[in-house]
């Protein structure tokens, strides 16, 4: 019922997404003009004279000309005084949210969101539920989604703030509210222990799920280990209804649900996600970058059956992509919402300042290839630097689909290596899997002051030649993979890379310190290469002895 209902809905909005992908060019063109009209009265419209590029010949040119690439903070001060006093600074619609995210300084950023803004969230949002609908049964039973809590705090001036997916969660319709395992209000509770250990309950309390959603599936493997390591905590609640804090579950006593889960631990030593939800069709998350370690941490834990879709590229700052097609995992550009230009990456990153890189169209890119992106939105945010890097992984009616590779920031370099977090992950996740080893978390640390690197691994011990072998192992794979990273070994401009092993629990103490500094839990991503005087945790201190 759910899913023919969301079929009715979406068929239009899909054809025209589809159609306006036939004509990348024509459609952003037709884009940035809407959204330079709406917003030709404000502070910046009027500097940049936003109306006269709009009725322009050459309304994309005009417009990148008249208005440079932009960072946060290069927007902090007009997106808090619009907020403090309702000027016009960036969009004509004031902001009615904001969407707090961690911030590359020590201060959040707000996101501003309009109410127009927001629809079009919300329409975006739909067309990924259609097409869900394409794997066999995902909406047939309930649906377990793992989501921030919607209002945080409010503005100096009044308006609230939070995270934008517990606000579109809250503000679902009846009938897909009612499929749904957790509460809204469960994301208001501030313990993290706490939370984890409601959200395992309800999702052990309910048999009959069929579709995951979270962002990043590495909260799948927190409330594994939670339901197995408080396992008794857990199957109480099931029992009685009660959640460990003491608060009445929005779930009904079920004695014989907590039996039945009871065995399977007996049995198996352990639960798994194929234990507790054997009918699950599908885990909607992230895939690409870093957190595509945390999908294969938790394959293992699947039903046979159940498949693994991409949620897209979606940010605080813009939702940019939606999967139009699950059998691919084909993520079109919003392309008649958002205005994107891109960068190719090696052209980036050889200019410290971005000075000289002809910024690209969407109809420009080439498959394979990989860009910096930048968007201009309906919400205030002009040729914004999102700091992200894509590659192009195919085409839909002549649009290029777009794949989330890494944060821009995933790189380091001591002497010039440019070492990439991608290259990191694969000789590490290789080089562990050659010598068998079974993790659960790892970091590697640049140290600019004595010129190597630190693979700080949480890991069973190695054998055959222990963590010099591994280590040494890591080192060759990186070598083979970064032509400077090669060089500079050879010539001893730096160190060989050095292993040590971490203590158990060593990788969620630090996600629960970074959450507990600002990051969200349902998003956050595991940063696992890193500068050590920027990392501001003590690895050291939860170091194995050698």
């Amino acid at each position: 019922m759910l899913a023919a209902a969301l079929a009715l809905l979406e068929a239009r909005h899909r054809r025209r997404l589809l159609g306006a992908a036939a004509t990348p060019l024509a459609t952003q063109t037709r884009c940035l003009q809407r959204l330079l009209v709406a917003n030709a009265g404000t502070s910046i419209g009027q500097r940049c004279d936003f109306a006269s590029i709009a009725a322009s010949s050459r309304p994309l040119a005009n417009f990148r000309s008249a208005v440079a690439t932009a960072t946060y903070e290069d927007l902090r001060d007009c997106i808090e005084r619009q907020e403090r006093t309702g000027e016009q600074r960036l969009t004509a619609e004031r902001p009615i949210y904001y969407s707090r995210t961690s911030g590359t300084v020590s201060k959040p950023k707000n996101i501003p969101v309009t109410a127009v803004g927001l629809e079009r969230i919300r329409a975006q949002r739909r067309l990924a539920a259609h097409a869900l609908c394409k794997v066999p049964r995902v909406l047939a039973g309930k649906i377990f989604a793992v989501t921030g809590q919607a209002v945080e705090g409010r503005m100096p001036g009044g308006t609230p703030f939070g995270s934008m997916s517990g606000l579109l969660y809250r503000q679902q319709p009846r009938l897909l509210r009612s499929r749904h395992v957790l509460p809204a209000q469960i994301a208001a509770i501030e313990d993290y222990e706490e939370l984890h250990l409601a959200t395992a309950a309800y999702g052990a309390a309910e048999a009959n799920v069929t579709c995951v959603g979270t962002a990043n599936a590495s909260t799948l493997l927190r409330l594994l280990t939670v339901l197995n390591s408080r396992s008794e905590e857990v199957l109480r609640s099931v029992g009685d209804g009660v959640l460990p804090n003491g608060d009445a579950a929005e779930f009904k006593p079920n004695p014989q649900r907590a039996a039945q889960l009871e065995r399977l631990l007996g049995r198996n030593g352990a639960l798994s996600y194929a234990d507790i939800w054997p009918d699950l069709a599908a885990v909607v998350a992230w895939k690409g970058g870093s957190c595509g370690v945390a999908i294969g941490n938790l394959a293992p834990s699947l039903p046979e059956r159940c498949r693994v879709i991409e949620l897209g590229y979606i940010a605080s700052e813009v939702h940019a992509t939606v999967n139009v097609d699950v059998e691919r995992d084909a993520c079109l550009p919003m392309l008649c919402d958002t205005f994107f230009e891109f960068a190719e990456r090696d052209a980036w990153e050889a200019k410290s300042d971005g000075a000289g890189v002809d910024l690209l169209l969407l109809d420009e890119l080439q498959e394979g290839r990989d860009y910096y992106v930048f968007v201009t939105t309906v919400d205030g945010l002009y040729r914004y630097d999102m700091n992200d890097i894509v590659r192009v992984a195919g085409r839909v009616r002549g649009t290029p689909t777009l794949q989330f590779v890494q944060k821009g920031q995933g790189v380091t370099s001591i002497t010039g290596e440019k070492l990439y977090e991608g290259q990191m992950l694969s000789a590490v996740s290789e080089a562990l899997a050659a010598a068998g080893v079974r993790w659960s978390f790892f970091i590697a640390l640049a140290d600019r002051q004595c010129a190597g690197y630190t693979l700080w691994l949480e890991a069973e011990a190695p054998a055959a030649g222990g963590l010099d072998a591994l280590a040494r192992n890591i080192d060759q794979r990186l070598q083979a993979a970064n032509v400077e990273y090669a060089s500079k070994r050879r010539s001893a401009r730096l160190l060989p890379l050095s292993a040590k092993r971490l203590r158990s629990g060593t990788g969620e103490d630090y996600r629960a310190r970074r959450v507990a500094a600002g990051q969200r839990d349902a998003q956050f991503k595991y940063l696992h290469l890193q500068y050590v005087d920027e990392c501001g945790y003590d690895f050291p201190a939860r170091a194995l002895p050698s």
